[in-house]
């Protein structure tokens, strides 16, 4: 996969899951699908489109954004996360605040951005992008 693929569904995940969110907590969205594809050795869009990881890929009928100027912004945040360090302490995992998922009591919290709570796995300590 190349690098402009990759950008464009690091673009819709940010768009789709946290468009609505400070910057901070775009970006902490960003983080979690980039460290999940270092951690899973995986490609972006592997990541992005696995079954039932991100609500979007299976409760939207039509993945087309249809608001241009926050597919514009999602596209800047995820430039941006590609070009800086992760904050989240190498979470891998977030979810609403909203909601209280059975996994969630087995990671370790990292912090809260926004409306997500962040996670990564228990027995792991934060990684640094490679980049």
């Amino acid at each position: 996969m190349g690098f402009v693929e990759g950008l464009l569904w690091l673009t819709l995940n940010i768009y789709h899951e946290a468009r609505s969110e400070p910057e901070i907590g775009k970006l902490a969205v960003a983080h979690v699908t980039l460290n999940r594809a270092i951690e899973e050795q995986k490609s972006i869009e592997e990541v992005v489109t696995a079954p039932y990881q991100f609500s979007w890929t299976f409760q939207k009928s039509s993945f087309i954004p249809a608001e241009p100027n926050s597919l514009q912004d999602s596209m800047r945040v995820a430039l941006k996360a590609l070009t800086s360090k992760d904050f989240t302490g190498g979470s891998t995992y977030y979810h609403r605040t909203d909601v209280d998922p059975k996994w969630a009591s087995h990671k370790a919290f990292t912090a809260q951005y926004g409306s997500h709570k962040f996670y990564r796995h228990a027995d792991s300590s934060a990684q640094s992008m490679p980049f």
